[in-house]
Protein backbone atom coordinates (compact mmCIF):
# COMPACT_ATOMS: atom_id res chain seq x y z
CA UNK A 1 0.00 0.00 0.00
CA UNK A 2 1.25 3.46 -0.90
CA UNK A 3 1.19 5.72 2.14
CA UNK A 4 0.21 9.33 1.47
CA UNK A 5 0.40 12.33 3.79
CA UNK A 6 -3.15 13.52 4.50
CA UNK A 7 -4.09 16.86 6.05
CA UNK A 8 -5.75 16.14 9.40
CA UNK A 9 -5.43 19.35 11.42
CA UNK A 10 -4.77 23.08 11.00
CA UNK A 11 -3.99 25.78 13.56
CA UNK A 12 -2.53 29.29 13.51
CA UNK A 13 -1.46 32.09 15.79
CA UNK A 14 -0.46 35.74 15.39
CA UNK A 15 0.61 38.13 18.18
CA UNK A 16 -2.03 40.59 19.35
CA UNK A 17 0.19 43.61 18.68
CA UNK A 18 -0.86 45.20 15.37
CA UNK A 19 1.42 47.58 13.45
CA UNK A 20 -0.44 49.64 10.84
CA UNK A 21 1.03 51.45 7.86
CA UNK A 22 0.26 54.72 9.61
CA UNK A 23 2.29 53.54 12.62
CA UNK A 24 5.29 52.96 10.35
CA UNK A 25 4.84 56.28 8.54
CA UNK A 26 5.52 58.05 11.81
CA UNK A 27 9.03 56.57 12.05
CA UNK A 28 9.92 55.96 8.39
CA UNK A 29 9.83 57.99 5.18
CA UNK A 30 6.77 56.18 3.90
CA UNK A 31 2.98 56.34 3.82
CA UNK A 32 -0.03 54.09 3.84
CA UNK A 33 -0.59 54.78 0.13
CA UNK A 34 3.04 53.98 -0.76
CA UNK A 35 2.97 50.64 1.09
CA UNK A 36 -0.47 49.56 -0.14
CA UNK A 37 0.22 50.42 -3.77
CA UNK A 38 3.47 48.43 -3.86
CA UNK A 39 2.61 45.46 -1.65
CA UNK A 40 -1.10 45.33 -0.84
CA UNK A 41 -0.27 45.30 2.88
CA UNK A 42 -2.27 47.43 5.32
CA UNK A 43 -1.03 46.05 8.64
CA UNK A 44 1.07 43.32 10.19
CA UNK A 45 1.49 41.70 13.63
CA UNK A 46 4.76 42.05 15.53
CA UNK A 47 5.55 40.02 18.64
CA UNK A 48 6.23 41.98 21.83
CA UNK A 49 9.85 42.15 23.04
CA UNK A 50 10.95 38.92 24.69
CA UNK A 51 8.70 36.73 22.52
CA UNK A 52 10.54 34.09 20.51
CA UNK A 53 9.62 32.09 17.42
CA UNK A 54 9.21 28.98 19.55
CA UNK A 55 6.50 30.71 21.59
CA UNK A 56 4.44 31.34 18.47
CA UNK A 57 5.13 27.81 17.21
CA UNK A 58 3.82 26.27 20.43
CA UNK A 59 0.57 28.23 20.15
CA UNK A 60 -0.06 27.26 16.53
CA UNK A 61 1.11 23.68 17.05
CA UNK A 62 -1.23 23.16 19.99
CA UNK A 63 -4.16 24.42 17.96
CA UNK A 64 -3.30 22.14 15.04
CA UNK A 65 -3.13 19.14 17.35
CA UNK A 66 -6.53 20.03 18.80
CA UNK A 67 -7.92 20.45 15.29
CA UNK A 68 -6.68 16.98 14.36
CA UNK A 69 -8.47 15.41 17.32
CA UNK A 70 -5.31 13.91 18.79
CA UNK A 71 -2.28 15.18 20.66
CA UNK A 72 -0.03 12.39 19.44
CA UNK A 73 2.52 12.67 16.63
CA UNK A 74 5.75 10.85 15.80
CA UNK A 75 7.64 13.81 14.34
CA UNK A 76 7.76 17.60 14.63
CA UNK A 77 9.18 19.71 11.81
CA UNK A 78 9.57 23.48 12.28
CA UNK A 79 10.24 25.70 9.27
CA UNK A 80 11.74 29.05 10.26
CA UNK A 81 14.23 31.73 9.30
CA UNK A 82 14.24 33.14 12.83
CA UNK A 83 15.04 30.22 15.18
CA UNK A 84 15.17 30.74 18.92
CA UNK A 85 18.93 30.02 18.85
CA UNK A 86 21.60 29.27 16.23
CA UNK A 87 22.02 26.04 18.18
CA UNK A 88 20.04 23.92 19.03
CA UNK A 89 17.13 23.67 16.62
CA UNK A 90 13.82 25.19 17.73
CA UNK A 91 11.72 22.06 17.03
CA UNK A 92 12.84 19.88 19.97
CA UNK A 93 11.97 22.62 22.46
CA UNK A 94 8.60 23.14 20.81
CA UNK A 95 7.90 19.41 20.93
CA UNK A 96 8.79 19.31 24.64
CA UNK A 97 6.55 22.25 25.48
CA UNK A 98 3.67 20.55 23.65
CA UNK A 99 4.16 17.40 25.74
CA UNK A 100 5.54 15.45 22.78
CA UNK A 101 8.56 14.10 24.61
CA UNK A 102 11.01 11.75 22.86
CA UNK A 103 9.58 12.29 19.37
CA UNK A 104 11.90 13.15 16.48
CA UNK A 105 12.12 16.90 15.87
CA UNK A 106 14.14 19.12 13.55
CA UNK A 107 14.14 22.49 11.78
CA UNK A 108 14.05 23.32 8.09
CA UNK A 109 15.54 26.56 6.76
CA UNK A 110 14.16 27.43 3.33
CA UNK A 111 12.95 30.95 4.20
CA UNK A 112 9.53 31.69 2.63
CA UNK A 113 9.45 28.26 0.95
CA UNK A 114 10.03 26.60 4.31
CA UNK A 115 6.50 25.38 4.94
CA UNK A 116 6.25 23.68 1.54
CA UNK A 117 9.67 22.10 2.07
CA UNK A 118 8.63 20.96 5.54
CA UNK A 119 5.44 19.35 4.24
CA UNK A 120 7.47 17.51 1.61
CA UNK A 121 9.86 16.29 4.29
CA UNK A 122 6.97 15.15 6.47
CA UNK A 123 5.32 13.40 3.53
CA UNK A 124 8.57 11.57 2.85
CA UNK A 125 8.75 10.39 6.46
CA UNK A 126 5.18 9.13 6.24
CA UNK A 127 5.77 7.38 2.90
CA UNK A 128 8.89 5.68 4.28
CA UNK A 129 7.06 4.45 7.38
CA UNK A 130 9.22 6.57 9.69
CA UNK A 131 6.17 8.37 11.05
CA UNK A 132 2.40 7.92 11.04
CA UNK A 133 1.54 11.45 12.18
CA UNK A 134 3.64 14.59 11.76
CA UNK A 135 3.22 18.10 13.15
CA UNK A 136 4.51 20.64 10.61
CA UNK A 137 4.91 24.23 11.81
CA UNK A 138 5.95 27.39 10.00
CA UNK A 139 6.82 30.10 12.51
CA UNK A 140 8.58 33.46 12.31
CA UNK A 141 9.45 36.54 14.34
CA UNK A 142 10.78 38.62 11.47
CA UNK A 143 10.47 41.77 13.55
CA UNK A 144 13.66 40.65 15.33
CA UNK A 145 15.77 40.77 12.13
CA UNK A 146 14.31 43.84 10.39
CA UNK A 147 16.31 47.04 10.14
CA UNK A 148 13.98 49.66 11.64
CA UNK A 149 15.47 52.29 9.30
CA UNK A 150 14.94 50.29 6.09
CA UNK A 151 11.52 51.11 4.65
CA UNK A 152 11.92 48.55 1.85
CA UNK A 153 11.84 45.61 4.29
CA UNK A 154 10.33 46.87 7.56
CA UNK A 155 6.98 47.57 5.92
CA UNK A 156 6.66 44.09 4.41
CA UNK A 157 7.14 41.49 7.11
CA UNK A 158 5.03 40.33 10.02
CA UNK A 159 5.27 37.71 12.78
CA UNK A 160 3.11 34.63 13.09
CA UNK A 161 2.87 30.85 13.04
CA UNK A 162 0.80 28.25 11.24
CA UNK A 163 0.75 24.48 11.67
CA UNK A 164 -0.77 21.36 10.17
CA UNK A 165 -0.98 17.76 11.27
CA UNK A 166 -0.34 15.26 8.48
CA UNK A 167 -1.34 11.61 8.96
CA UNK A 168 -0.71 8.47 6.95
CA UNK A 169 -3.57 7.69 4.60
CA UNK A 170 -4.61 6.71 1.09
CA UNK A 171 -3.48 8.80 -1.91
CA UNK A 172 -7.05 8.93 -3.23
CA UNK A 173 -8.70 10.38 -0.13
CA UNK A 174 -9.46 14.11 0.37
CA UNK A 175 -6.60 15.95 2.04
CA UNK A 176 -3.85 13.77 0.54
CA UNK A 177 -0.87 15.77 -0.73
CA UNK A 178 -0.68 15.06 -4.45
CA UNK A 179 3.08 15.32 -4.84
CA UNK A 180 5.70 18.01 -4.45
CA UNK A 181 7.83 20.16 -6.72
CA UNK A 182 10.91 21.72 -5.07
CA UNK A 183 13.86 23.67 -6.41
CA UNK A 184 16.66 26.11 -5.59
CA UNK A 185 19.28 28.39 -7.15
CA UNK A 186 22.13 29.13 -4.77
CA UNK A 187 23.86 31.40 -7.28
CA UNK A 188 21.30 34.06 -6.30
CA UNK A 189 21.55 33.62 -2.53
CA UNK A 190 22.56 37.24 -1.97
CA UNK A 191 19.18 38.53 -3.18
CA UNK A 192 17.59 37.55 0.16
CA UNK A 193 20.06 37.33 3.02
CA UNK A 194 21.07 38.11 6.58
CA UNK A 195 24.83 38.41 5.97
CA UNK A 196 26.14 37.95 9.51
CA UNK A 197 25.46 35.35 12.15
CA UNK A 198 26.69 32.16 10.52
CA UNK A 199 30.11 30.62 10.01
CA UNK A 200 30.65 32.60 6.78
CA UNK A 201 30.49 35.87 8.70
CA UNK A 202 30.29 35.47 12.49
CA UNK A 203 28.52 38.25 14.31
CA UNK A 204 30.94 41.09 15.01
CA UNK A 205 31.14 42.59 18.48
CA UNK A 206 28.48 45.23 19.00
CA UNK A 207 29.95 48.72 18.89
CA UNK A 208 30.55 50.52 22.15
CA UNK A 209 27.67 52.85 21.28
CA UNK A 210 25.35 49.88 21.33
CA UNK A 211 24.54 50.12 17.63
CA UNK A 212 23.58 46.85 15.99
CA UNK A 213 25.75 45.93 12.98
CA UNK A 214 23.88 46.37 9.69
CA UNK A 215 25.02 42.91 8.58
CA UNK A 216 22.82 41.29 11.23
CA UNK A 217 19.64 42.62 9.62
CA UNK A 218 17.56 41.06 6.85
CA UNK A 219 18.37 42.40 3.37
CA UNK A 220 16.48 41.93 0.10
CA UNK A 221 16.75 43.20 -3.47
CA UNK A 222 13.12 43.68 -4.30
CA UNK A 223 13.01 44.03 -8.09
CA UNK A 224 14.95 40.86 -9.05
CA UNK A 225 13.20 38.94 -6.28
CA UNK A 226 9.83 39.91 -7.76
CA UNK A 227 10.88 38.71 -11.21
CA UNK A 228 12.32 35.40 -10.03
CA UNK A 229 9.37 34.78 -7.68
CA UNK A 230 6.85 35.00 -10.50
CA UNK A 231 8.93 32.89 -12.90
CA UNK A 232 9.70 30.13 -10.42
CA UNK A 233 6.26 29.93 -8.82
CA UNK A 234 4.60 29.67 -12.23
CA UNK A 235 6.95 26.89 -13.41
CA UNK A 236 6.68 25.01 -10.11
CA UNK A 237 2.88 25.32 -10.08
CA UNK A 238 2.67 24.04 -13.64
CA UNK A 239 4.81 21.05 -12.69
CA UNK A 240 2.58 20.07 -9.77
CA UNK A 241 -0.60 20.65 -11.78
CA UNK A 242 0.74 18.29 -14.44
CA UNK A 243 1.57 15.71 -11.77
CA UNK A 244 -1.91 15.99 -10.25
CA UNK A 245 -3.57 15.86 -13.66
CA UNK A 246 -5.35 19.17 -13.09
CA UNK A 247 -5.99 21.87 -15.68
CA UNK A 248 -5.38 25.40 -14.32
CA UNK A 249 -9.03 26.33 -14.81
CA UNK A 250 -10.05 23.40 -12.58
CA UNK A 251 -8.23 24.86 -9.58
CA UNK A 252 -10.69 26.24 -7.06
CA UNK A 253 -8.16 28.13 -4.93
CA UNK A 254 -4.60 29.25 -5.48
CA UNK A 255 -2.87 29.73 -2.11
CA UNK A 256 0.48 31.33 -2.85
CA UNK A 257 3.10 32.61 -0.46
CA UNK A 258 1.80 35.95 0.79
CA UNK A 259 4.70 38.21 -0.16
CA UNK A 260 3.11 40.79 -2.42
CA UNK A 261 -0.35 40.98 -3.96
CA UNK A 262 1.16 41.90 -7.33
CA UNK A 263 3.21 38.69 -7.29
CA UNK A 264 0.12 36.64 -6.45
CA UNK A 265 -1.88 38.21 -9.28
CA UNK A 266 0.98 37.87 -11.78
CA UNK A 267 1.36 34.17 -10.98
CA UNK A 268 -2.38 33.56 -11.21
CA UNK A 269 -2.58 35.43 -14.51
CA UNK A 270 0.25 33.44 -16.08
CA UNK A 271 -1.22 30.16 -14.85
CA UNK A 272 -4.67 31.02 -16.16
CA UNK A 273 -6.34 31.05 -12.74
CA UNK A 274 -8.86 33.80 -12.06
CA UNK A 275 -7.61 36.40 -9.61
CA UNK A 276 -10.77 36.02 -7.56
CA UNK A 277 -9.68 32.40 -6.95
CA UNK A 278 -6.48 33.63 -5.31
CA UNK A 279 -6.45 33.63 -1.50
CA UNK A 280 -5.13 36.92 -0.13
CA UNK A 281 -4.66 37.71 3.55
CA UNK A 282 -1.36 39.61 3.45
CA UNK A 283 -3.29 42.88 3.73
CA UNK A 284 -3.87 41.97 7.39
CA UNK A 285 -0.74 40.00 8.34
CA UNK A 286 1.98 41.02 5.88
CA UNK A 287 4.64 38.61 4.68
CA UNK A 288 5.05 36.01 7.44
CA UNK A 289 7.59 33.90 5.50
CA UNK A 290 7.34 30.21 6.52
CA UNK A 291 4.04 30.87 8.34
CA UNK A 292 2.47 32.44 5.27
CA UNK A 293 0.69 29.53 3.56
CA UNK A 294 -0.87 27.93 6.67
CA UNK A 295 -2.07 31.35 7.82
CA UNK A 296 -3.66 31.89 4.41
CA UNK A 297 -5.27 28.44 4.48
CA UNK A 298 -6.73 29.05 7.92
CA UNK A 299 -7.98 32.49 6.91
CA UNK A 300 -9.68 31.10 3.80
CA UNK A 301 -11.23 28.23 5.75
CA UNK A 302 -12.51 30.50 8.52
CA UNK A 303 -14.10 32.83 5.95
CA UNK A 304 -15.91 29.90 4.34
CA UNK A 305 -13.95 30.13 1.09
CA UNK A 306 -12.41 26.67 1.33
CA UNK A 307 -15.03 23.92 1.28
CA UNK A 308 -14.61 20.12 1.17
CA UNK A 309 -13.85 18.93 -2.33
CA UNK A 310 -12.14 22.14 -3.47
CA UNK A 311 -8.96 21.74 -5.47
CA UNK A 312 -6.20 23.73 -3.76
CA UNK A 313 -2.85 24.67 -5.30
CA UNK A 314 -0.09 25.92 -2.99
CA UNK A 315 3.16 27.54 -4.15
CA UNK A 316 5.96 29.49 -2.48
CA UNK A 317 9.22 31.27 -3.24
CA UNK A 318 11.92 32.41 -0.83
CA UNK A 319 15.55 33.00 -0.03
CA UNK A 320 18.17 30.53 -1.10
CA UNK A 321 16.75 31.01 -3.67
CA UNK A 322 14.15 28.29 -3.06
CA UNK A 323 10.71 27.48 -4.37
CA UNK A 324 8.13 24.73 -4.11
CA UNK A 325 4.54 23.69 -4.76
CA UNK A 326 2.03 21.07 -3.70
CA UNK A 327 -1.69 20.43 -4.12
CA UNK A 328 -4.59 18.71 -2.42
CA UNK A 329 -8.34 18.29 -2.42
CA UNK A 330 -9.65 20.12 0.65
CA UNK A 331 -10.95 17.68 3.29
CA UNK A 332 -13.53 17.91 6.04
CA UNK A 333 -11.56 19.67 8.75
CA UNK A 334 -12.20 21.81 11.82
CA UNK A 335 -9.53 24.49 12.10
CA UNK A 336 -7.98 25.25 15.47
Amino acid sequence: MIRAAVLAGLGTYVPSRVITNDDLSRILDTSDEWIRSRTGIAQRHWAPPGTATGDLAVEAGGRALKSSGSGDVDLVVVATTTPDHPCPATAPGVAHRLGLNAVAAYDIAAVCSGFVYAMASAAGAIAAGIADRVLVIGAETYSTILNPEDRTTSVIFGDGAGAVVLRAGDPSEPGALLGHDLGSDGSLKDLIIVPAGGSRQPVAAVAASGDRPAETYFQMEGKPVFRHAVTRMVASSEAILHRAGWAPESVDWFVGHQANVRILHAVADQLGIDRDRTVVNLDRVGNTSAASIPLALDDAASRGLLTPGDRVLMSAFGGGLTWGSTALVWPEIVTG
